[in-house]
């Protein structure tokens, strides 16, 4: 069994009308909910093996910021491949993973993370910005993984229910 965990980028800034959309940074709510997510991961003892970004400034910030809270050992690995990534993009990097990885955390955009959420567990769900899915797969390796594999989605947190908890 693998986890894939799935993540939305955290809450970007449109401060900047000179910026690109891949240059846009994380606003003030991002770098605040970012790393409160590697605080959830660490807690539930869920921290990756792997982290898979995408180059974009926001997602990159989201996994850096996560990744320390959550005491990650090492660096995120960037893909520009993951920016603007759809589900079929994703399965296809996580494939080229092999088996040795037993925990994956993928910080994308959406509608892609979403609907790679709804591909691999048959629920559609909101997922809002800093959202993250801890998706569970029957594989025991990522080359594995296509769109026929129906995992279970343990978990879903968004960051403004962890607000009310």
């Amino acid at each position: 069994m693998k986890t894939l965990l799935v993540m939305r980028h955290a809450k970007s800034s449109w401060k900047r009308e000179d910026l690109t959309d891949h240059d846009r940074p994380l606003n003030g709510r991002g770098r605040r909910d970012a790393p409160r997510m590697g605080e959830l991961l660490a807690d539930r003892d869920l921290v990756p093996d792997l982290i898979l970004a995408s180059t974009a400034r926001r997602a990159r910030d989201t996994a850096m910021a996560l990744a320390d809270a959550c005491g990650y050992d090492g660096q995120p690995l960037l893909s520009r491949q993951l920016y603007g990534a759809d589900p079929e993009r994703c399965l296809s990097l996580l494939r080229q993973l092999g088996g040795d990885a037993e925990r994956v955390l993928l910080v994308a955009h959406n509608p892609g993370m979403a609907e790679l959420v709804d591909q691999l567990t048959d629920r559609f769900e909101d997922f809002p910005t800093a959202a993250l899915a801890c998706i569970v797969l029957p594989i025991e390796s990522w080359d594995a993984l296509d769109d026929t594999i129906s995992g279970d989605l343990i978990a879903l947190w968004r960051p403004r229910e962890l607000d009310r908890a």
